[in-house]
């Protein structure tokens, strides 16, 4: 503690706030693959992955999918955080919405994955809302190493020609 020399009272300063580092050097492509894997696996809908380099500083990634009910979302969740800490041993950085199963996030830094109920999912509208960075559908028969957008280091090309299947 140090005394503000113009006013005498005490200068508390913050709490640092935790670094937002991500801890292995695993490609974040990777950790999508994983992350669809997991989503398809308890059969996950409408599994979507928005490439957000260049559109946003709030990750590189993003994957979303929808559950059907709150037992599901739960099973998503928990295959996602296994998944990928069992295959490359990271654990997200922050985990939000684990209270009420309505709409989960699961930060990882570079990659962020969204689980949402249906309503929810409709409300804030992530795709409408990132709607200029390039995204790809995931088929249920596909596996998180099919999506183009995750292949290695996607061509400028690639990434355009995954992108508007608009909010399909």
């Amino acid at each position: 503690m140090t005394l503000n020399p113009l006013s005498e009272t005490p200068h508390i300063p913050a709490p640092a706030a935790p670094e937002r580092r991500r801890t292995t050097s695993t490609p974040t492509r990777i950790l999508a693959q994983h992350a669809v894997d997991a989503l398809l696996d308890k059969r996950g809908l409408e599994i979507r992955v928005m490439d957000l380099r260049g559109v946003s500083g709030v990750a590189d990634t993003f994957v979303l999918a929808t559950g059907e009910s709150e037992l599901q979302v739960r099973a998503m969740v928990d295959a996602v955080r296994y998944g990928i800490a069992d295959a490359v041993g990271e654990k997200p950085w922050h985990v939000e919405g684990n209270d009420h199963m309505q709409w989960v996030v699961l930060d990882y830094v570079d990659l962020v994955v969204h689980v949402f109920m249906p309503e929810k999912r409709a409300f804030y509208a992530l795709e409408r809302l990132w709607g200029d960075a390039p995204a790809e559908t995931v088929p249920d028969t596909a596996s998180g190493a099919d999506v183009r957008l995750l292949q290695e280091e996607a061509a400028p090309e690639a990434r355009s020609e995954a992108s508007p299947d608009a909010a399909a």
